[in-house]
This record gives structure tokens, sequence and C-alpha cells, in this order.
């Protein structure tokens, strides 16, 4: 694990890779989750790679702020403190991380060479009901989440468990005001704005963000394809994990044949 100091505060990451080829990719965890949804990715041997913990999340000191614009912006400051860091060139956004990697390519001073959006949307509606449990019945609101067809498609799997506890770490405080930020978030009017090669991808079986979220995105951002998983729900990239580093793998390659070779 290593840090970047920024804003008063340190954020931490975790890189692998560095004696491989290729355009270093930068992943960004969702609500309630820290690094470690990445594991796969980070271990596999394809090319550089670094995963970082939002404030709040995971080794990551916390920032306070409110939800909404306020989380996303100092999120997004964690995300470019690192992606300067480590120099990475393409940014892959879960759930949260996606509307925080759609925040940056839109706002900030930000060009990623290629961005990745899983299991997200331009939208983020959260359930009443759900909002209602983060605040009033935490262990509630985990146990929906972690029913099929939501984070998981196939529950019977130890990381279901994993992933549990570490919705438990982050704490409710935090979570909620995860959550709450995906629910006031709404770029639908500026996706056009975004410059970088985009792909969505998503699970077949993900009821938080449908496929429907990820054709939208196919849609409505000028450089983009969708592609959807078969047997996985929200955290593809946990139950296949070999097709999504695939899909991955062959996005990049796209835009690494596109740069400017030294």
């Amino acid at each position: 694990m290593e840090t970047v100091t920024h804003g008063g505060r340190t954020t931490a990451y975790e890189r692998a890779g560095d004696d491989r080829d290729g355009a270093r990719v930068l992943y960004v965890h969702g609500s309630g989750a820290d690094r470690e949804i990445w594991r796969a990715q980070l271990d596999e041997d394809t090319r550089p790679a670094v995963a970082l913990d939002l404030s709040g999340h995971g080794d990551s000191e916390d920032v306070d702020a409110d939800p909404g614009y306020e989380a996303l912006s100092a999120y997004a400051d964690d995300v470019l403190a690192v992606a300067d860091a480590t120099d990475a060139e393409i940014l892959v956004g879960n759930s949260l991380g996606g509307a925080i990697c759609q925040h940056l390519a839109l706002e900030r001073d930000a060009s990623p060479a290629g961005l990745v959006l899983a299991g997200t949307g331009a939208k983020l509606t959260v359930m009443d009901d759900l909002r209602a449990w983060l605040d009033e019945d935490f262990d509630r609101a985990i146990e929906f989440l972690h029913a099929e067809d939501r984070l998981f498609h196939d529950t019977d799997r130890p990381a279901v468990e994993s992933s549990k506890a570490t919705m438990r770490a982050v704490g409710q405080a935090t979570t909620r005001r995860d959550f709450e930020t995906c629910h006031r978030f709404d770029v639908r009017g500026q996706l056009d704005g975004i410059d970088a090669p985009t792909l969505a991808i998503c699970g077949e079986h993900d009821g938080l963000t449908p496929p429907r979220y990820h054709e939208y995105l196919a849609e409505n951002v000028p450089n983009a394809t969708a592609t959807v998983l078969p047997d996985a729900a929200h955290l593809a990239m946990i139950e296949q994990p070999t097709a999504f580093d695939d899909a991955i793998e062959g996005f990049v390659r796209e835009i690494e044949d596109e740069m400017p070779r030294s």
C-alpha cells in the first residue's frame, strides 16, 4: 500500500505491474466498498494497474463533505491525486466510482485516455426504501444489497460475506453518504461533453444499474460502446473477472493503437 497526501488528507492506494508494459489503469470502487473489489484486476498479469480507497473507505482518511456534489467532488480529488501520483491513463469506475469518472471527464481538468463505466449510469437514483434503511436499519440495507441479482448474481460465494464485512467496516455514515451522493447524481444532459473513448460494461443480472443504463451511455456518449457480461450482477469484476478483464484489455488496446508512439 502507498499513500498520497492532498487537501489535508491522505488517500491510500495499491499499485501492481510496474514491470508490465502498457497504459496504467486506475480502478475506482463504488459505495460502501474499498479497493479490494479490484483484487482480481490488480493480480492479473496483463498491464500496470492501481486501485485506491476513496476518502473514508479502507485505509484512506475521511473527508468532511456533505452528500451530493460536495462528496462527489472530494472523491474526484482523491482520484486525481492518485492518477497524478501513478501516471494512470485509463479510468475504470464501478457504480459511484463511475459517477466520479464521469464527473472528472465533464467538470475537471482531467483528460483520461479512456473511461470504463462499470455497473453505473448517467443517473443513479436510489430507491426510497434503501435510503431509509441506510439511515435507520443498516443491517437490513446490507442484506438487501447482497440479495440475489443486486451486488451479486450468485450469492452462494465467499465474496458475498467479504463484501458485507467491508460495508460494515466502511460504516453506516460513509455508506449512506455514498448512496445519497449517487441518488443526487444526474448528468444525462451532459454526456455529449465526454471526449474520451468509453466502454460501458455491466452484468446481465445487475438489478441496481441494469443493462439499459449502459445502453443509454453507449447511445449518448459520443465515442462509446456497451458490453453485457453473462452470469454476473453489479460486481461483475468479482463474479466474472476473466471476461471483465478481457473486455477492458481489448478496449485499452484499441486506445493504445491510436496513441502517439515515442
